[in-house]
Parts: structure tokens; C-alpha cells; sequence
């Protein structure tokens, strides 16, 4: 070839416009994202391509399972506040992620999920992969869309982000044709939306006449609290207003355990009790017995009215960050009488005491609850706890009380498991320098231990704690109720730890409580994913009421 043919190729190739790809990433970067999670596939390259050569583009990390790339940008957005960005493989690799993208919506995660796509000049051909997603995705997203042509590229990615990204948040889905996103496509620069609303007025002050006449109110706190950062405004509302607080998901540690008026301990009393209950940031769900709390007054306080509520529910709807110093404004004397602040106080004393004698529990076989014992101490005010699992998760939602928010992480109302190392993934990558304790259920081992060889890879240190009862402890037990007996509900005595060795981790089994304690030091001192394999006592299950409060 002539030298001058070859110049002309080098100038043409460096003044044509990036592939669709570099839009894509152009959006994530205007929303600070910082990762992007993914496995690789080839309809997706141009997106690597566009990360690795642009100078503020999210940084990428790549798992073993497409599942747990989701989960862990479904734990990037529930910790950072900022979206979190996943993408995935037509085909296969989407359907993938299917389970983390509707755990999301149930959290109200911002998460944006990019799909590829058999090419548009071959759809309808039966080419590799090819699926439509859109169908699929539909029904589990605020928004799922297909970028049919290179113009609409950058567009509906940034309109990806600003919707995941607004209230009420949750995750939306874009997938993009391989042809199109290999294609040169032009710079596209959008304005961020403006998210202010006007509060109901009238609402508002039939709220705050609610309020003034109860005598026994309490307010119950969610995840919208957390991920609409609204956190500071809430605590601003609990001083002027003086109400005792029970606190449920992300919102847990927004009231240290330390504050008198967080009664998390006393819940189910509290609840019972209250002739005004005001929940705000959570759906009334099933957590929440559907908001049916007998003659008490509801008020429900959300980013976007969604969901049944009892009828003569007083609701409030908007931006959190707006809608709490509205409320707090009208607010010209302590809510709670004294004496009830005082009662919901002994109660929680109490119950706080209930719960220490339980992780005392001592038997033949380790009891859940005694591992407790010997972990709430090693938690520091920093350290990050994330839970997957059932009976076991269980106990450390009923005995560990954060000191911070964004300091917990579960699955949340939809109850997927397989969360584990996606969450913990995020978890690292985001907060480098603080101590993570991952609590896993051994049924819950089974879904995602192989990617603990991606914590090893990204350097990801973590202690993961197993309540090995070889067993699916929450259908054990209720099947013997129901029964007589129980069926399907066996797991082996597996040695999760020599699975994580062999993937570049440490781990040790536990039989005896006394071992608990060095075991647990040893996995925190280590510097890399440690498992402390504890086998308890299949026979104990978490104790658990028969009402949603």
C-alpha cells in the first residue's frame, strides 16, 4: 500500500467520532459514576473500548456471573447514592439479570443496565443472541428502551440515568443493536432535570393537626430516607418534633443506637401501642402489615405515591429533602408526651436485654444467635455488614444496630439471595478503607461463592461469616408446622471455606462456640476474603411473631 494511503486512513480514523459506545459512558460520567460491572461479551466491546480511553470514564470490574455484576450495581447505588451501572451481553447475559434489576425496583436502586443486541440489519435472521429483551425487562424497570439507531444512542442514555436517577428511583434498562453501538455517533450533551415540587399544603397541615392531638406517636423510617438524602433533614424533623423512631432498611443508623428516642427494639410493642404511626421513606408492605395498624392514624410520607394504603390514610408525596423542613417548620412543640417517650425507652432497654441473653444461648451444638456474642464487639462504627440469607440474616437484623447510615446492607423486600458478592464487591470498590462482614446463609453460599474469585482479583478483603446449619432453615421449620415433617430442606455440612481457598481466599470450619471469637480475628486480620464456616445447630430457628408487626 502507498505511504500516502496509509496517512490518509491514520487522519480519517482519528478525526471520525468515537462509536456509540463513548455516549453511553458519556452519560455515566455527567452522573459521577465511578464502576462499571459487567462480564464480558462481544456485543458490548465498544462500552470497554470507550472505558479504557476516555480520561474520566468509570472504572471496569468484571465478575464471574452477570448476576452478581447486577447486584453489585445494585449495591453501588443503595451505598453511594450515585447510580449504579452494569452491562451485559444480548442474550443470556440480560436475562441474567433479570433478578438483580427486580431487586432494584423493590429497593428503589438507581441502576442503569446497557444490553447488548443482535444487530438491527440481521433482526428477524436468528443471529447470535437474538432476544427482545424489552418485553422481558419491561415489567422490572421504571424504563426499557432500544437505541434502534446511532442518533438516539446518546440521547436515551442519558435519559437512562435521569430517570433511574429520579424519584421515585429504581433501575431502567437500554439495550443497543451491535451494529449501531459499533457505529461512529455524534457528542450529545443533555441538561440534568430538575426534580423541585411544591408540598400539598392542605395535606400538610392536616398532618401536623394529627400530630398535635396524639398522644402516642411513632415514626417509622425507610430506605428513601437513605437514598434520597434526606437524612439530615429527617434528624432536624426528630429534634424539633421529639417522636420515637423505628427504623427499617438502608435508614437503619441514621439514629444511632445511643439516641433515646430510636426504639427499633420495641417495635412490635411500639407499634401496637401507638394511636399515630407516620412512616416515611418505605412502601407499606409487607413489613409493615400493609399499613393495617388497627384504630392508630397512618401517615405515609413517600417520593411518589405508589401502592395500596388503608382508606383515610393523610399522604404527603415529594422530594424528601423538601417535603421534612416543610413539615418541621410547622412544628412548634414537642409531639410526644414525655411519659411516652419514657415507656417506648424501658421497652427497648428491655428488649435490647432479651437479645443479649439470646446470644448467651449455650448447647450442645452452636446456637445462631451465640455467634453474635463474639461479632457485635468487632464491629466498628465504619465497618460495613451485609446479609444474604434467610434464618440466619435474620438474627443480625434482630441484634446489630448500625452507628451510621449506609452501614447495612440486606436484599430488601423482594428476599433474593445470591446478593452476596455482588453487594460485597460494591461495598469494597466504594469504601476501600472500611472493614467488610458479610453474613451468609449456607443456602445462600450456593447461589454466588464462585465469584468470591472476583473479591480475590479486585483485591477485595472481607470477612464472610456462614451459619452453617445444613439446611434451608426457613422452609424447614414451618414445613414441620404445617406437616409433621419436612422435605427438600437438607443441605450437607459443605466446607465453604476450602471453596474460597481454592479461589485465593482463607477460611476455617467452627464447631465449637469457644473458637468463634479467634476465628472471626483471624478472618479480619487477614487481608483477603476469609470464610469462618461455623456449623450451628440445625434445630433452633429465628423466632419469629405471626403478625407484620
Amino acid at each position: 500500500m502507498p505511504e500516502h494511503a496509509n496517512t490518509d486512513a491514520n487522519v480519517s480514523e482519528s478525526t471520525a467520532p468515537p462509536a456509540a459506545g463513548h455516549q453511553v459512558v458519556a452519560a455515566a460520567e455527567a452522573f459521577h459514576v465511578k464502576h462499571l460491572f459487567t462480564l464480558s461479551g462481544a456485543h458490548i466491546f465498544p462500552l470497554y473500548d470507550a472505558c479504557e480511553k476516555r480520561p474520566h470514564a468509570p472504572k471496569l470490574i468484571d465478575t464471574r456471573h452477570e448476576q452478581t455484576a447486577g447486584f453489585a450495581a445494585e449495591g453501588t447505588a443503595r451505598l453511594t447514592r450515585t447510580p449504579g451501572f452494569v452491562a451485559a451481553t444480548a442474550g443470556p447475559g440480560v436475562t441474567n439479570l433479570v433478578t438483580p434489576m427486580t431487586s432494584a425496583l423493590f429497593n428503589g436502586a438507581p441502576v442503569v443496565a446497557i444490553g447488548g443486541r443482535a444487530p438491527e440489519y440481521r433482526w428477524g435472521s436468528g443471529a447470535l443472541q437474538e432476544l427482545d429483551h424489552i418485553p422481558i425487562l419491561d415489567s422490572i424497570t421504571k424504563s426499557a428502551q432500544t437505541a434502534h439507531t446511532v442518533d438516539t444512542v446518546g440521547p436515551l442514555s442519558y435519559q437512562a440515568f435521569a430517570t433511574a436517577n429520579s424519584p421515585h428511583r429504581g433501575p431502567t434498562f437500554l439495550d443497543i443493536p451491535m451494529d449501531t453501538l459499533f457505529s461512529p455517533a455524534p457528542d450529545h450533551l443533555a441538561a440534568l432535570p430538575d426534580a423541585s415540587e411544591k408540598v400539598d399544603l392542605d395535606d400538610l397541615s392536616r398532618i401536623i393537626e394529627s400530630l398535635r392531638i396524639s398522644e402516642r406517636p411513632v415514626v417509622i423510617i425507610g430506605t428513601d430516607v437513605w437514598q434520597g438524602m434526606a437524612e439530615s433533614q429527617f434528624l432536624e424533623f426528630t429534634q424539633r418534633a421529639h417522636i420515637p423512631v423505628v427504623a427499617n432498611g438502608m435508614a437503619r443508623g441514621i439514629l444511632p443506637p445511643t439516641n433515646p428516642l430510636l426504639v427499633t427494639a420495641a417495635r412490635s410493642f411500639a407499634l401496637k401501642s401507638a394511636d399515630l404511626i407516620m412512616v416515611i421513606g418505605t412502601p407499606l408492605d409487607f413489613r409493615l402489615n400493609y399499613g393495617d395498624f388497627g384504630s392508630a392514624v397512618l401517615i405515609h410520607i413517600t417520593d411518589l405515591e405508589h401502592g395500596p394504603a388503608p382508606e383515610n390514610t393523610l399522604r404527603l408525596t415529594g422530594d424528601l429533602r423538601q417535603v421534612l423542613p416543610e413539615l418541621t417548620a410547622q412544628i412548634t412543640e414537642q409531639c410526644a408526651p414525655e411519659s411516652w417517650c419514657q415507656e417506648l425507652a424501658t421497652q427497648t432497654h428491655e428488649s435490647r436485654l432479651k437479645n443479649t441473653q439470646l446470644m448467651d444461648s449455650e448447647g450442645a451444638m452452636i446456637n445462631p444467635a451465640r455467634i453474635y456474642r463474639e461479632l457485635i464487639p468487632r464491629l466498628t462504627e465504619s465497618t460495613i455488614t451485609i446479609g444474604d440469607g434467610g434464618d440466619f440474616v435474620s438474627f443480625a437484623g434482630k441484634f446489630i444496630e448500625p452507628s451510621q447510615p449506609g452501614r447495612w446492607l440486606d436484599p430488601g423486600p423482594f428476599g433474593a439471595l445470591g446478593t452476596a458478592m455482588g453487594y460485597t464487591l460494591a461495598a469494597g470498590l466504594a469504601f476501600p478503607s472500611d472493614p467488610l462482614v458479610l453474613l451468609l446463609g449456607d443456602g445462600a453460599a450456593g447461589f454466588s461463592l464462585m465469584d468470591v474469585d472476583s473479591l480475590v482479583r479486585h483485591k477485595i478483603p472481607a470477612t464472610i461469616v456462614v451459619g452453617n446449619n445444613q439446611g434451608w432453615g426457613l422452609e424447614r421449620h414451618p414445613m414441620r408446622f404445617l406437616y409433621g415433617y419436612d422435605v427438600l430442606a437438607e443441605l450437607e455440612a459443605s466446607r465453604y471455606d476450602q471453596v474460597v481457598g481454592a479461589l485465593g481466599g482463607a477460611g476455617e470450619v467452627v464447631t465449637e462456640a469457644s473458637d468463634i471469637g479467634p476465628a472471626l480475628d483471624r478472618a479480619m486480620n487477614s487481608g483477603v476474603p476469609y470464610l469462618v464456616n461455623i456449623m450451628t445447630d440445625p434445630e433452633v430457628a429465628y423466632p419469629r411473631t405471626t403478625t407484620g408487626v
